[in-house]
């Protein structure tokens, strides 16, 4: 007769065993979805730094080779900055020294990819002065 009622009794223990790992294999789950995000958005941002400091060499180009100080829209198309659209802007000053004339250019440029506000917008801004003093 108390075999009778201890019947079941083990029941009780393994739900909340069953229960408990569960929810550690949500916990774990969402833990490794969480690290692949950040691992992505990491890589984003490096890709977005490397595009905005493409707009400034290619400024800086402008500048002192061609000597046009112009804001301008430059999209990337190759290898791991397809998809990023830089605007630069240019300003020049020009400032004596001694007989020489020199031109200091400011360029800041601003990359981004993807719609402001989704999960995998992506932008920097970066400003470097330069100058042709030789």
């Amino acid at each position: 007769m108390n075999r009778k009622l201890q019947r079941g009794i083990s029941l009780v223990p393994a739900l909340f065993l069953l229960i408990v790992l569960a929810a550690l294999g949500v916990v774990a789950v969402r833990l490794s979805a969480v690290q692949s995000q950040t691992v992505v958005l990491a890589m984003q941002s490096a890709r977005a730094f490397s595009a905005a400091r493409a707009g400034i060499d290619w400024s800086a180009y402008q500048a002192l080779v061609n000597g046009s100080c112009a804001n301008a829209t430059i999209t990337l198309t190759e290898a791991g900055l397809n998809g990023f659209t830089v605007d630069t802007s240019c300003s020049v000053t020009s400032h004596s020294e001694g007989p020489q004339t020199v031109s200091v250019y400011t360029i800041e440029s601003f990359a981004r990819s993807g719609a402001y506000g989704t999960p995998d917008y992506v932008s920097r801004r970066i400003r470097s002065t330069i100058t042709d003093a030789g």
